[in-house]
């Protein structure tokens, strides 16, 4: 087997990896909130800036 076509197969695989974990992420693994997100804060009562 020719050495650029390893290569390619290894690139390919590592990408082919990189975005199954990325879609796996995506769609299954939401336990919480990251750091800092607000997502359980009420804005409801803000009002917004008038300029």
């Amino acid at each position: 087997m020719n050495i650029q076509v390893v290569i390619i197969a290894i690139l390919f695989a590592g990408a082919a990896f990189y975005l199954g974990r990325k879609i796996y992420r995506s769609l299954f693994e939401k336990k919480g909130c990251g750091t800092n997100c607000k997502c359980g804060v009420d804005f409801s009562n803000v009002q917004p800036d008038k300029h």
